[in-house]
């Protein structure tokens, strides 16, 4: 008996379907069998990545596009490996400062947000985020969802008008207890009380409002955290949340007067209340996936980038309201520091905000997310200056991998333009040809490298991992400068198949490299894919096989001939007063360079 097969579509949406070979379909335990092995399939390969949502009280910043870019690199390394992933960014729209910075600039609150929301979206198109989804909090399919998940809090009793009393950051729209505030002077010299974390300024507040029983979860969200000791990265972050469910959890106010605050979704069936703009914000991440209706199989694959000052409402209050609706808590929140100018922190009066519109066509889009990722490291704040920002491109893409590529595929010494074959007596595995024992360091560093890059992306430490890209380019720079193949005669046979052996592994290298930093700098990467004659379909995790014919089997590259661009990978970037930096001496011939 010959039995049905299952054929599962790309995307793993709804489609299934049994082909038949001579049988009818009546085992209906079969189908349903097949149907629910289906399913998990589709959510083990599904991937659901999102950024915090922007607030639009002020034009995006360095640290928004950070955000953004550490999303970006784990949606494309995803895909990369075969998944099926969704990436969602988008604005927060919300809320008294909102309120009150459309009524600054005379307009009315929908207009004001929409600006500014552009300039998210311009900013991330732009700079090559490749979002599938751009979510407003203003949509009404958003405002849908917010008004469900209050309700099904509402329902459950863990929603009650009570009185809250207490100290309150409009800057934040954070509540805050006693212990997170203190004194500071203003610009006049004037004492005021302020929030010790963000430093903003608070004010003591009393109204009546709904409040979420959030003190019962308190038990629940450490035991989460035990079992779960990966849901908040980097470790240090997760530390400090176990350190804030030491103290009381008190109830949070989850609404506020209808007087103070206009702009936000009203209270189902209360006018005279709108929700809290981070009960509302929170929700966005549903709103994408399709709550109420159909969300199950993204949500159960949800990781959240987020910037270190908003883990507790994510760590805590979003896992609590999860909790409370009866939903799965987020798989991942890699959460992510802060970055300086010059040492000094970001501010509007200092003047040394960091356009990020400006600065990425100053150093290129994948000049920008490269020195994003390669300096950003998620436990602790990172600083930026142009000169580092030059110093770092110049090194690492112009003079170390573009270089390299420039060596491999320069006329003389790859007159012919093909991925050259490889000769195993040359390049024997026993170690008794022209290699040396470096070459065979690198050899197997670089085979092991997907393995090691693989562990710092799914980590956010993009940053090791470009390092240990970067070193191995080195190795195969010198690999290439130790056996000056430009000193080889091509008329002697021996010293051809040599001189085809270097250029075939160092291509393999660069291969290996170009497909690893896809994620990264997708068009440097695409650019120096094309040059290898690699095509779109081999891309992925599955073709990472490095030097197949050094391994006794067939390289699908050899003989191919290389792409005709032949343009420079990345050009030296000027510094700031005007002068390019000189990269470092080399001994090869002019010819080469």
């Amino acid at each position: 008996m010959k039995f049905p097969f299952l054929t599962l579509t790309r995307g793993c949406e709804t489609f299934y379907r049994f082909q038949q070979r001579g049988v009818l379909l009546a085992d209906q335990r079969l189908w349903s069998s097949a149907l629910k092995h289906s399913s998990q399939l589709c959510k083990d390969k599904s991937f659901y990545i999102t950024t915090p949502i922007f607030y639009v009280n002020a034009s995006p910043h360095l640290g928004h596009l950070y955000s953004a870019v550490i999303a970006d690199c784990l949606h494309r390394w995803k895909l990369m490996q075969g998944f099926d992933s969704r990436f969602a960014t988008g604005t927060d729209e919300h809320g008294l400062k909102i309120q009150q910075a459309a009524e600054a600039m005379r307009k009315d609150p929908l207009t004001f947000c929409t600006e500014v929301s552009e300039r998210f979206r311009n900013l991330f198109s732009s700079c090559n985020i490749s979002f599938t989804d751009y979510i407003r909090t203003t949509e009404q399919r958003h405002r849908r969802a917010v008004e469900h998940f209050w309700s099904v809090l509402w329902n459950k009793g863990l929603i009650y008008k009570g009185s809250y009393e207490g100290w309150y950051s409009t800057q934040d729209e954070s509540f805050l207890m006693p212990s997170q505030v203190g004194e500071a002077l203003d610009p006049s010299g004037k004492e005021v009380k302020v929030s010790l974390e963000s430093g903003h300024k608070v004010e003591w507040m009393k109204e009546e409002n709904y409040m979420f029983r959030l003190s019962i979860f308190r038990s629940r969200l450490l035991d989460w955290l035990v079992k779960n000791p990966g849901a908040v990265q980097p470790e240090r972050f997760q530390q400090a949340v176990v350190q804030w469910l030491q103290e009381d959890l008190p109830d949070l106010s989850v609404s506020r007067q209808r007087s103070r605050l206009q702009w936000g979704v009203p209270v189902p069936g209360d006018p005279e209340q709108t929700i809290y703009v981070w009960l509302d914000a929170l929700v966005n991440y549903l709103t994408v996936v399709g709550y109420p209706e159909i969300h199950e199989q993204w949500w159960s694959a949800a990781h959240h980038v987020i910037g270190k000052d908003i883990l507790k409402f994510h760590a805590i209050y979003w896992p609590a309201f999860l909790l409370g609706v009866g939903l799965p808590l987020p798989k991942v929140i890699h959460v992510h520091s802060h970055w300086t100018v010059e040492g000094r922190k970001m501010s509007k009066s200092l003047g040394n905000v960091v356009d990020p519109v400006e600065h990425s066509q100053m150093f290129t889009n994948d000049g920008m997310r490269y020195f994003l990722l390669r300096q950003g490291v998620p436990e602790s704040d990172c600083d930026y200056t142009h000169d580092k920002v030059i110093k770092l491109l110049n090194t690492e893409l112009a003079d170390s991998l573009g270089g390299l590529l420039n060596r491999c595929t320069a006329p003389a010494l790859n007159p012919a333009q093909v991925y050259p074959a490889f000769c195993s007596q040359a390049f024997p595995r026993d170690q008794r040809g022209r290699a040396v024992a470096e070459d065979y360091q690198m050899v197997a560093e670089v085979r092991s490298l997907p393995t090691v890059v693989e562990k710092h992306y799914e980590s956010i430490h993009v940053y090791k991992a470009l390092e240990a890209i970067s070193a191995c380019v080195r190795q195969t720079n010198r690999f290439i400068q130790r056996h000056a193949p430009w000193k080889l005669d091509r008329r002697d046979s021996k010293d051809r198949r040599w001189l085809d052996a270097i250029i075939h592994v160092s291509l393999e290298c660069l291969r290996i490299y170009g497909t690893l930093l896809q994620p990264v700098v997708p068009e440097i990467s695409n650019r120096l894919l094309t040059r290898l004659g690699v095509q779109p379909h081999e891309r992925s995790w599955k073709n990472l096989d490095f030097l197949q014919r050094y391994h006794g089997m067939d390289c699908p590259f050899e003989g191919r001939l290389l792409g005709l661009d032949s343009r420079l990978l990345f050009s030296r970037l000027e510094g700031q007063n005007g002068d390019k930096q000189k990269p470092k001496k080399s001994k090869k011939p002019a010819c080469l360079k």
